[in-house]
């Protein structure tokens, strides 16, 4: 079924009127899917003409596209796509900045605590003397990360765990905002053992303070680099200090691609977006901009990795997870974080003259508007 744009606009602004208790009708969900699959194939087509025009493309396994220096490629990332996928350790229930982008917009006074004196690994409570009895039981994984909220807030805590997993033998990395790090606690973690560190650095639309903790992190650990969503206040703000932002030495800019959950997405209500796979919702900007930084890397000889770590990305690593979980064919935990597609979000896109439909028919009767089915 490929329906119209004009068509697909009249059936989402139903839709969205409808109220949220109410069930779709099995001929409604074929439209709704019909609507997202014009609107996402528009997209793929977008993106397909942008990367075709960037210079020295490269894959890891078809899973994922950089450019840059292999061996600058993040190991976590690699862990991620072709090892035993991103083993999260959490810790730290809050945060010291409230981003528009963070999945826990409007709720970080409210996150759960961890618990006194605990790690939570697989979904698991762990004091820092079981994970060596873990490790000894288990099979340890390629690479963990330590996520949830941010690390820095109690970073004093994480010396001893940090060194557990590298007697192990096993890659680790962490995420920051980098607004709390500093020489003393980022020359603890290259000691301890930390061996990949990535800056948020969209958190403060690039700090001053914040590059340079890069420039200081690389002085310690093995593997420092940038991963933040890709916006267009990010990219404003980065080409304004692109040149002071690259002399730090960092090694890799992992250019997510921002997806959407009822907790953020309506900080950016009224920007142009698709759904990819039936799961995660973005803007459509968000990618186009890291199809751009990955441009300009080649073209201007950044000497640094720039990642493309989109939606189609995450949809391999959960299929890799799944995998190496022993999971049946075809198994992922990739889907959609919204209990019903969220089709107010959709009808921006759906007006917006720059997203063509690829290919239009005339909906079969039934399908059209003002059409009753019994």
């Amino acid at each position: 079924m490929y329906i119209s744009k004009k068509d697909a606009l009249q059936w989402f602004e139903f839709f969205a009127q409808m109220p949220e208790d109410e069930e779709l009708m099995t001929w409604q969900q074929e439209i709704v899917y019909a609507v997202l699959a014009q609107i996402e194939s528009a997209v793929d087509a977008r993106i397909a003409a942008m990367l075709a025009d960037v210079p020295g493309v490269k894959t890891l396994l078809d899973r994922t596209y950089y450019v840059g220096d292999d061996a600058r490629f993040p190991k976590g990332c690699r862990s991620c796509l072709t090892g035993t996928g991103l083993s999260a350790i959490r810790k730290t229930n809050q945060c010291n900045l409230e981003c528009p982008f963070c999945y826990n917009f409007g709720e970080l006074d409210c996150i759960p605590p961890i618990g006194e004196g605990m790690w939570e690994i697989g979904g698991t409570k762990f004091r820092e003397e079981d994970i060596d009895l873990l490790l000894s039981i288990q099979k340890k994984p390629t690479g963990v990360s330590y996520v949830y909220l941010e690390p820095f807030m109690e970073i004093e805590k994480y010396d001893g765990v940090i060194r557990a997993f590298r007697r192990a033998g096993v890659h680790q990395h962490m995420y920051t905002n980098g607004t709390l790090a500093t020489e003393e606690n980022l020359a603890a973690l290259g000691e301890a053992g930390l061996d990949e560190l990535r800056f948020n650095l969209g958190a403060t639309d690039c700090d001053d303070g914040v590059i340079a903790a890069i420039a200081t992190a690389k002085k310690y650990i093995p593997q420092v680099g940038i991963e933040t969503p890709m916006t267009p206040s990010f990219k404003v703000a980065f080409d304004a200090k692109k040149k002071k932002i690259l002399a730090t030495g960092l090694d890799f800019i992992n250019c997510a691609e921002l997806h959407l959950n009822p907790n953020n997405i309506g900080n950016y209500l009224g920007e142009s977006m698709y759904m990819a796979r039936h799961g995660y919702v973005s803007p459509i900007w968000s990618r186009e901009i890291t199809m751009a930084m990955m441009k300009a890397a080649v073209e201007e000889d950044w000497g640094i990795v720039v990642h493309d770590c989109s939606n189609r990305t995450k949809f391999c690593r959960d299929l890799n997870l799944k995998a190496h979980e022993g999971g049946w064919f075809g198994a992922s935990s990739y889907g959609c974080e919204f209990d019903r597609p969220p089709f107010e979000a959709f009808l921006p896109t759906l007006r917006d003259e720059s997203v063509k439909f690829l290919r239009e028919e005339p909906l079969p009767e039934g399908y059209r508007p003002g059409d009753v089915l019994f």
